[in-house]
């Protein structure tokens, strides 16, 4: 209930900036309401959305060096993502259960792949892996947001303080479906740090 009142408090924000804005539509695709949408983001600390969020906060950088995007950074050594604003602001952060250091199933390590990387897929609350469990797959990927050929940030049952997948980064669904649905785009930067 709590995030259902945040979540209609930040779009009447939202719409309310717009109009003072002048802006048609916080999601226009025009230049003008795509600058205001992301000085938008960029005005809040990372814990407006909640206590969820400030949680992981603390692990990660409070603000980066601008990338004048928007990005997500994934520390695996830390078990958190960020969702950066184009000035570097930490907007929002949960926790991360990255690639394990070895597979059993696979008789291999899966970690996470690290770099910079782009999205190039995204996914609806039905996405399921095509591999696992193997050998038929169907495992649920909530979301999924692919960034690194079979690797993605997906909605997980099964997120732990810990790095225990197989390559992708599971996140927690609510903080999954925010992501696909108000931040990322395809695109949209994705840095995985080393571990």
């Amino acid at each position: 209930m709590r995030r259902l009142i945040l979540s209609v408090k930040l779009f009447l924000l939202v719409s309310f900036s717009c109009l003072i804005c002048s802006c048609t539509s916080a999601f226009s695709t025009s230049t003008s309401s795509k600058s205001h949408f992301s000085d938008f983001f960029d005005n809040f600390s990372p814990g407006f959305l909640g206590d969820e969020s400030m949680k992981y906060a603390h692990r990660l950088p409070q603000n980066i060096d601008p990338p004048f995007e928007k990005m997500i950074l994934v520390d695996p050594n830390v078990h958190a993502w960020g969702a950066y604003g184009p000035s570097g602001n930490l907007i929002r952060a949960g926790m991360a259960t990255a690639g394990s250091d070895w597979c059993s199933d696979l008789g291999q390590p899966c970690r996470t792949r690290s770099g910079t990387f782009r999205v190039n897929f995204l996914g609806s609350f039905n996405c399921k892996s095509t591999k696992f469990p193997m050998p038929y797959g169907g495992a649920p990927m909530p979301y999924c947001m692919f960034f690194n050929g079979d690797q993605a940030l997906h909605g997980s049952y099964d997120v732990v303080d810990g790095n225990v997948s197989h390559g992708c980064v599971r996140l927690e669904v609510e903080d999954a479906r925010w992501l696909r649905f108000n931040f990322i785009n395809v695109g949209t930067k994705v840095v995985v740090r080393s571990y």
